[in-house]
């Protein structure tokens, strides 16, 4: 493991612990032990196991990587370690070193390797360990990464997609936690995506490696270990089918936006994103037992902005919070407030409201639980805008 990773000693025993039950639940999942059927018994087929989103993620990059020969991932501790968060664990032992390797740590080093790869016809997948560990590596990214098409007038595509795992709720200590995708946001020529879901990690990752723009993929590291009941085979099916057959292309979110209403409601809308997502539905399943009907708009592709679902949940509610975990000054929750008040002006109830980190440094462990969003804080949002009771 880098010798620049200092998390807490809590934190790591909590990511441990968790890869352990991840990987004992995916031992388990086939049974092992238990005796199977005779051959002449007819057998339901076994519904999905549960699926971490680290698993989705690696499997999407094992697809990919199988994929596209020109496909090849990199990084701080990819390879042998299989990541901090083990979402590249087994690549390196199943495609080689030359496509799944280790980096010194430089991270300007990393972006800068990504950019001559590209240019020389490679999809690099580069991962920035942390979300702050990717500072030193901005200057590439927003000089030559998010410039090189531009500036050759489409000559040079980039296809490179820089993964970070960003925002908190681990416990982790001063620059392993920032919720940093204002900055890439900001910066024109990326494409900046996170999801919230097991599902679209695996069909949203594999569209940013098939993207010929580079793609800036925000990875919620609370979520890392979420599970859900996913068929994995299904989704590389769905995949595949909509990128050459009649099935729906997951590509098409990275070209026009992608935002998703993941909880139909009449009286307000919650628009989050990333890490966010689980606490606003939490927010919404809450105000429920209150009366009050709440639905909830996953952004999913912040560059670039889904104006259409999220404006059509406004017009039908009226009202709307936005729900982020980045600091609220010039951030990507003020960005979407303003285009819903400009868009939804003449339906609008009360004001945009916002719920997001505060304007300070990302805390220490012991107080980051006040600096995230919280269902409280998320409910007495909703309780502000303009009732009329």
């Amino acid at each position: 493991m880098s010798a620049r990773q200092t998390t807490s000693p809590d934190a790591v025993d909590t990511v441990e612990t968790a890869v352990d039950a991840a990987r004992e639940s995916t031992t388990r999942a086939g049974g092992a032990g238990v005796p199977g059927p005779r051959p002449e018994s007819p057998v339901a087929p076994a519904p999905p196991g549960p699926v971490t989103m680290a698993k989705a993620l690696n499997a999407a990059l094992a697809d990919a990587l199988a994929a596209e020969a020109d496909v090849v991932v990199f990084g701080e501790d990819v390879g042998t370690l299989g990541g901090v968060f083990r979402v590249t664990d087994g690549l390196a032992a199943r495609f080689g070193t030359e496509r799944c390797f280790d980096t010194p740590l430089a991270e300007s080093g990393i972006a800068g390797m990504s950019v001559g790869m590209a240019i020389n016809g490679m999809r690099p997948v580069i991962e920035m360990q942390f979300d702050a560990f990717a500072y030193p590596a901005f200057e590439q990214i927003a000089s030559h990464v998010a410039k090189m098409r531009n500036r050759t007038r489409g000559a040079v595509a980039m296809p490179i997609v820089i993964r970070i795992p960003y925002a908190g709720g681990i416990g982790g200590v001063e620059h392993h936690c920032d919720s940093s995708e204002a900055y890439y946001a900001h910066t024109p020529g990326l494409k900046v995506v996170t999801p919230a879901t097991v599902t679209d990690a695996y069909l949203m990752l594999r569209a940013a490696i098939d993207s010929d723009d580079p793609v800036v993929f925000m990875e919620p590291k609370k979520l890392y270990f979420a599970k859900d009941r996913v068929d994995l085979d299904a989704l590389r099916e769905q995949y595949d089918a909509g990128r050459s057959g009649p099935g729906a292309d997951p590509r098409a979110a990275l070209e026009s936006g992608g935002a998703a209403v993941a909880r139909t409601g009449t009286d307000a809308t919650l628009i989050a994103y990333g890490p966010s997502l689980p606490t606003a539905m939490a927010a919404a399943a809450a105000a429920q037992e209150e009366g009050r009907s709440l639905e909830v708009v996953d952004v999913r592709t912040i560059v670039p902005f889904d104006d259409a679902t999220v404006a059509a949940s406004v017009v039908k509610t009226g009202r709307a919070v936005v729900i982020t975990e980045e600091t609220g000054f010039a951030s990507v929750a003020a960005e979407i407030t303003a285009r819903v008040q400009q868009r939804c002006f003449h339906s609008l109830a009360a004001p945009v409201l916002r719920v997001t980190g505060f304007d300070i440094p990302y805390p220490a462990p012991k107080l980051e639980h006040h600096f995230l969003p919280s269902v409280d804080r998320i409910l007495d949002a909703v309780d502000d805008l303009q009732w009329e009771d």
